[in-house]
């Protein structure tokens, strides 16, 4: 559980400043699940150049609450939290400083939005909040107000717990909050888990990642890991000390993290990955001219249109865009005797007997690989978010999976600086293209947008 904090305050020297205003947003990994905004009297002086910066003046703090009546509401919202803040060395320091002053020692574990935008977005022109927020596409109002930046703050730590794919904030935190058994939260935690798409991971005492998997129901998979008998599910049930998920909305989005996390994280519990040997359709041109499909072993470094799991689902899509694009089942090897099957259910325009030009033939030939090969495209599959109003958006560019993420305004997929900063780098192998070929081929997508104009 995270607490993003922001704090305005009256300027000054070192540690004889006031808290002006102060925003707390309770987050759960997830959403928003309470909040506490309020303007606080410092019963000090506002230094000019921040009242210029801030907006915040003397007079309308006269009858704001002193810091004592809100004391209480900040340490019942913070408890048993992370506070997160930009710059959080900051936050931290002037919230001691005021409960010091009250004779109270407020301690809270912390991680700070700076160091983990120079871990994880290094190449990052700034890091201010204002500047690194605008270069994301990341809408911003209310800037040098507390509940603007913290907001603006929430939204940033959202990204970096998406780019996040070796999950070292998450593992980090829950190894600071996991001791000894399971605790009665714990033991409840199926209970907690979204009936939603995403991954889950089944995390250790020390917060490593025991096993990581994905599910278009979330909570029905957990139930069913505590469930399962034998063995080796008894010992993972058993090591299990906690479950974080995260929810991506999109099934290819957790198709997608799932192989990428798997890659860098490799869970105990999981089986090594090995690479499938698939079946490729390749093109190639017969002795008259016409193009013709084979399907054939992948081979590394031959360039392919799609690929399958094996040589049955191979030869039934073969058969479909031969149907859908009136093409020859005897020039795509399908027919080896007889007329072709096409002619016989008069679909066929006469290419294997030489009634149509190689030229008209091969046409609707390319009208099937641009339909169905990521080949050399550069585009933006957009697909559901993980919440109502957001998206996801997996990169394709010159046909080689880049990598996903999430937006909510389209300026932020329509400017290509903005988008490739928002899209969280991935592994373009085979095997990424193999994902997403199959799951187009299956399943449905909210719509896809061509980026070569």
């Amino acid at each position: 559980m995270y607490t993003i904090l922001d704090i305005e305050t009256t300027g000054g020297k070192y540690n004889e400043e006031g808290i002006t205003e102060i925003a707390i947003h309770k987050f759960d990994g997830h959403k928003v699940i309470d909040k506490f905004i309020s303007l606080v009297n410092p019963e000090r002086e506002i230094q000019p150049f921040v009242a210029n910066l801030t907006g915040i003046n003397s007079k309308m703090l006269r009858t704001a609450p002193k810091f004592h009546e809100v004391a209480k509401r900040i340490v019942e919202i913070t408890e048993d939290t992370v506070l997160v803040a930009h710059n959080a060395q900051f936050d931290y320091r002037i919230l001691r400083t005021e409960f010091r002053r009250l004779g109270y020692n407020f301690e809270r574990k912390t991680l700070c939005t700076v160091d983990l935008s120079k871990s994880l977005l290094p190449d990052a022109e700034s890091y201010s909040l204002g500047k690194l927020v605008r270069s994301l596409g990341i809408p911003m109002s209310d800037r040098h107000r507390a509940n603007g930046d913290a907001i603006a703050t929430l939204k940033l730590f959202k990204l970096l717990l998406s780019r996040d794919t070796n999950k070292t904030i998450i593992k980090e935190v829950v190894r600071e909050e996991t001791h000894g058994e399971l605790s009665q939260r714990q033991l409840d935690i199926v209970e907690q888990m979204p009936s939603e798409t995403g991954l889950y991971y089944m995390h250790d005492k020390k917060g490593d990642i025991l096993f990581l998997g994905k599910s278009t129901n979330i909570k029905k998979r957990v139930n069913q890991h505590f469930t399962k008998s034998g063995s080796k599910a008894r010992q993972l049930q058993k090591e299990t000390k906690t479950i974080t998920f995260e929810k991506t909305g999109s099934e290819l989005v957790a198709l997608l993290k799932e192989r990428e996390e798997l890659l860098k994280n490799k869970p105990r519990y999981n089986h090594n990955i090995r690479k499938k040997r698939l079946q490729a359709l390749y093109l190639s041109t017969n002795d008259d001219g016409y193009q013709t499909f084979v399907i054939a072993p992948q081979t590394n470094g031959k360039t392919n249109i799609t690929t399958f799991n094996g040589i049955v689902s191979a030869k039934n899509f073969l058969l479909k865009i031969t149907e859908e694009f009136q093409l020859c089942t005897k020039i795509n090897d399908l027919e080896h005797h007889g007329p072709c099957e096409m002619e016989k259910k008069g679909q066929c325009l006469g290419g294997c007997r030489g009634l149509e030009s190689p030229t008209a033939y091969n046409q609707r030939v390319n009208e099937a690989i641009n339909k169905y090969s990521l080949a050399q495209k550069t585009m933006l599959i957009v697909d559901k978010g993980r919440e109502i109003g957001e998206y996801s958006a997996i990169f394709i560019k010159d046909g080689v999976f880049q990598g996903l993420g999430y937006y909510d305004l389209n300026h932020q997929i329509n400017n290509i600086h903005i988008l490739e900063s928002i899209i969280t780098p991935m592994r373009g192998d085979s095997t990424a293209t193999h994902i997403i070929d199959s799951y187009l081929r299956k399943k449905r997508i909210k719509k896809i947008i061509d980026l070569k104009h």
